[in-house]
């Protein structure tokens, strides 16, 4: 009796096959075009202002015959005032055009929020916005008018606390030579007095090394301890006449003199100078 051959299945464990980039399916998601939104407008009452200081009774600006450059859609616009159209581009307009005037009176434009036509054609698209007109931005002002006046604060508080020289040093900017015969209190309050009226440049001169130095120069050259020649080309000592600088062409003889004064050879000199300023 024949026996029965039996086989063994040997299960083959297949190599797990490692996806490459090549053999990746990759899904890229297009990007979208951004929307680009135009800013909102703000529907109110407007008012707009000739620049001119004259304010004569009724000044008429154009309201035909000009163009916008539009950007987004490459070329110039004509433009034109139209009360029975919808809009100022010309090439959007429909039907009849009935041209309006744009007269100002006494200087001044009032255009309530329903005429949107006349204030986009004035506030966005007229060739002489900011040039013979500008409109009234009550929110710009008050943000202006908050600038400065913490500015001013800004300024007074500053004024208040800085040394006698510094104050000498930028009063002298102002009020020249003048500075010399003032006493500490007439100081004080003319700085206080300038911090507030220009509170800008104040802060500016504060900020500027240059200013004390140059302050530092006229001094010494008040009390003759360096001299400055008569064609203002060179400073001597005033004791021996010997050359301390050259000015620079075209440049300002004491601001030269603040700038050597940082130089190796100026901070000896400005050494020697101010221990004569204390003697």
């Amino acid at each position: 009796m024949a026996k029965k051959q039996t086989t063994n299945k040997v299960e083959v464990e297949q190599p797990e096959l490692k996806a490459t980039n090549e053999m990746q399916e990759v899904f890229v998601e297009e990007p979208t075009k951004a929307e680009v939104k135009k800013p909102k407008w703000d529907v109110k009452d407007r008012t707009y202002y000739l620049k001119s200081r004259q304010k004569p009774l009724s000044r008429s600006i154009k309201s035909t015959d000009i163009y916008y450059f539009d950007e987004e859609e490459g070329y110039q616009r004509e433009l034109k005032y139209c009360k029975n159209q919808q809009t100022s581009f010309v090439d959007e307009m429909k039907g009849d055009q009935r041209l309006s005037h744009i007269i100002f009176r006494n200087g001044a434009l009032f255009v309530p929020k329903q005429d949107t036509v006349l204030q986009k054609l004035l506030s966005l698209y007229h060739p002489h916005k900011d040039k013979l007109y500008f409109e009234h931005k009550p929110i710009a002002i008050a943000e202006d008018q908050i600038e400065v006046l913490e500015m001013e604060i800004e300024a007074l508080d500053l004024a208040r606390s800085i040394d006698l020289d510094m104050m000498e040093a930028i009063m002298r900017v102002e009020v020249g030579s003048r500075v010399s015969e003032m006493s500490s209190k007439e100081l004080k309050r003319d700085l206080l007095l300038f911090a507030r009226r220009k509170p800008r440049l104040f802060l500016e001169l504060l900020s500027d090394d240059n200013v004390q130095l140059r302050n530092f120069g006229i001094k010494a050259t008040e009390l003759k301890i360096i001299k400055l020649s008569q064609d203002q080309r060179h400073f001597v000592w005033g004791s021996n006449d010997r050359k301390l600088m050259t000015v620079p062409f075209d440049e300002h003889p004491y601001s030269a003199l603040a700038s050597w004064f940082k130089t190796d050879e100026g901070m000896e000199v400005y050494s020697n100078i101010e221990k004569r300023l204390n003697a």
